[in-house]
């Protein structure tokens, strides 16, 4: 250990190497800029930096990189939060596998940002466990528990700075290089029921998540939990205002963040019998009940003193309202202090002045002012025990609903979703599949039709997060396991809604991978709506078609090749050549939606020549393929004359068919 005389950002980037991060992705904007760059000035070759195109670029690079157990950490600002929000909110129902930290930099003020937001806010709609640093200190060992929590829980962690956390310096104590912790991933396990996500997942993913956070709240309270020691209760200093002697009132701040400091800073100036107790929150959520319920206890009114959103007011409120304490909570809510801007020195020391000094003057007036339903609020609340319906007598009321005498329905037999008869998307994949055989490959999905391709037989789709993911999560999961193969699957519709900056941010940083863009000319999963690649929009107007191919080219692609998947040997020989060159390359595999184009034909067996084999059913898994009396039959209702099923029968058994 040594001492260093730190920024804030500087503090970060040492923290996150000591705990051994392997893949560090973000966008430049401050007050988190200096993060990114101090761990690429700091860290060597030991891990992996990038500038990523955007802030979802850089959520689904390092995703993709926890998914294959590294240690990977996000930076970006507040309002970059907003652009990585797309696969963070699908990210915590997934889950990962190494640690992932997402450092977001507050600007309160703000400084230099559009908008003033609060990440603490957002963690609790997320569900996303947040550490928020009182210090530059504290930000350096909070980065190494948030790692810590993240692996242990398999879920992403926000480390909430502000900036005059980010920017302030302080001399700390940190680790040696050589004592640095050195991480090993493991590497990506293929585990389509973990790694792609579909409804049902997402449904028992939720009820996990509700569970893990209720027990992390008490976890976050328990003084034998590593993390409980960032929540902790500073005792008053005794006296008429910490004390619970004679009417004197009993007082206390709750804080977090720098506003603690300024707060620490504040109360040195008042005598010591006159400062109150103070609660520090450094994990805002899950919200440490527990601890927060020992403070209020004996305490007739706090201050909240934060930035930005009420988030502990409410808090407090809402554990007053649980156990019935008759404790007045004030802060933002109650216009005790500012609803916006930041925090100073001077305006915190002003409230805390008004808050205590109020009361010392006026100590009889605090049982009178407590009473619910006075303009100061207090969450003194009726604990009744069952819950009550307005206007009515507390017995329960007589369902409306009379027994149905009928029988019960029949259960229903389960269908899973298949890609359709003739898909083309089935062609794309198989002919991947084909192509790669036995080789270490990884195949990232997206959303659309063909997340359906991880359906066996295929078993085509190891990955799939939100849209345009796959295309960035390859990339992660390449810069973790360099000698896997990586491709990504994009239909036409995604290409233009998100692709295309993931397409651009592999290229900028030097992946290796192969996009394949599947284009069916439609946005055919929620309905066949036109998009910029179709020539015609909503009113419909015909217009110039935008060419993937040549946006792809743009970018600086120079191997792109266009080809027919329902062309079974050419596609297979097509991703062979593509796949084997270095760097960014794409396949478009091009085949018109089946719902929208008409079969001029429809395949057939031929009995005599089928020798039941089922090689058709068993590698394509076409519904149209119907198992019969030991052979094979085509259900005409379905087939659509595609003839992938003609050229993958080895014995010529099947005919007829007659591609578009």
């Amino acid at each position: 250990m040594h001492t260093e005389f730190l920024m804030g950002n500087e503090a970060i980037a040492l923290g996150a190497l000591a705990a051994g991060v392997n893949v560090v992705a973000g966008y430049p904007g401050t007050p988190s800029t200096e993060v990114l760059e101090n761990v690429a000035k700091r860290g060597g070759d030991r891990v992996y930096v990038e500038w990523s195109t955007n802030e979802k670029a850089a959520m689904e690079v390092a995703a993709g990189a926890a998914y294959a157990g590294a240690r990977a950490m996000v930076t970006c600002k507040q309002v970059g939060l907003n652009v990585a929000s797309d696969p963070l909110m699908s990210l915590e129902y997934i889950g990962v596998k190494g640690g992932l930290v997402v450092l977001v930099a507050d600007d309160p003020g703000p400084i230099s940002s559009q908008t003033e937001q609060d990440t603490r806010t957002f963690a609790q709609f997320a569900k996303v466990p947040v550490f928020d640093p009182s210090s530059v200190a504290e930000a350096y060992s909070m980065v190494q528990d948030a790692f810590e929590l993240s692996e242990r829980e398999g879920t992403p962690v926000f480390l909430r700075p502000t900036t005059r956390v980010d920017h302030g310096y302080e001399s700390i104590r940190v680790s040696d290089e050589d004592e640095w912790a050195t991480h090993e991933p493991e590497g990506f396990v293929k585990d389509s029921s973990r790694w792609v996500i579909f409804p049902r997942l997402s449904v028992a993913n939720h009820a996990k998540i509700e569970a893990r956070n209720a027990r992390l709240a008490r976890e976050f309270s328990d003084a034998g939990c590593d993390f409980a020691r960032y929540n902790f209760v500073v005792p008053a200093g005794g006296g008429a205002v910490g004390a619970a002697a004679g009417a004197s009132p009993r007082l206390g701040v709750a804080t977090h963040g720098i506003s603690y400091t300024y707060v620490l800073d504040s109360l040195n100036a008042f005598e010591e019998r006159d400062r109150p107790r103070v609660l520090r929150v450094g994990t805002p959520f899950p919200f440490p009940e527990e601890c927060a319920r020992e403070f209020l206890e004996g305490l007739d009114e706090v201050l909240c003193v934060e930035e930005l959103d009420p988030v502990i007011e409410r808090a407090l409120l809402q554990v007053c309202g649980k156990f019935g304490l008759g404790v007045r909570i004030r802060g933002k809510l109650t216009g005790d202090l500012q609803p916006s801007g930041e925090n100073t020195p001077d305006s915190v020391g002003a409230a805390l002045r008004a808050f205590v000094g109020a009361r010392l003057n006026d100590v009889g007036q605090v049982g009178q002012d407590a009473r619910p339903g006075q303009a100061e609020r207090s969450c003194q609340l009726e604990q009744s025990g069952q819950p009550v319906s307005p206007g009515a007598s507390g017995e329960a009321s007589e369902s409306p609903r009379r027994a149905n005498s009928a029988p019960p329905a029949p259960q229903l037999p389960v269908r899973p979703p298949v890609l359709c008869a003739g898909c083309p998307h089935r062609a794309s994949f198989y002919a991947v599949k084909k192509a790669m055989g036995r080789r270490k490959s990884i195949y990232c999905g997206d959303i659309g039709c063909y997340t359906l391709g991880n359906a066996a037989p295929l078993d085509m789709v190891d990955t799939c997060l939100c849209m345009g993911a796959g295309i960035t999560i390859a990339q992660g999961v390449g810069h973790v396991e360099p000698d896997t193969t990586c491709f990504a699957f994009v239909g036409d519709s995604t290409f233009f809604a998100s692709g295309i900056t993931g397409v651009v941010n592999a290229f900028y940083n030097q992946a290796n991978l192969t996009v394949c863009i599947l284009d069916n000319s439609t946005t055919a999963m929620t309905g066949h709506q036109p998009h910029p690649g179709t020539g015609r929009t909503m009113m419909g107007q015909v217009v110039q078609k935008v060419s993937i191919e040549r946006v792809l080219k743009a970018i600086g692609l120079e191997v792109v090749e266009t080809v027919d998947p329902l062309d079974h040997a050419l596609a297979v020989e097509t991703v062979k050549r593509v796949a084997a060159e270095p760097g960014v390359k794409a396949i478009i595999f091009k085949s018109p939606c089946v719902v929208l184009a008409r079969p001029k034909a429809h395949s057939h067996v031929d009995a005599a020549k089928c020798v039941g084999c089922k090689r058709c059913i068993g590698e394509l898994g076409c519904p149209a393929l119907v198992p019969a009396e030991g052979k094979v039959r085509i259900d005409q209702s379905l087939c659509t004359g595609c003839t992938l099923c003609e050229q993958v029968c080895p014995f010529g058994a099947i005919s007829g068919g007659e591609r578009l």
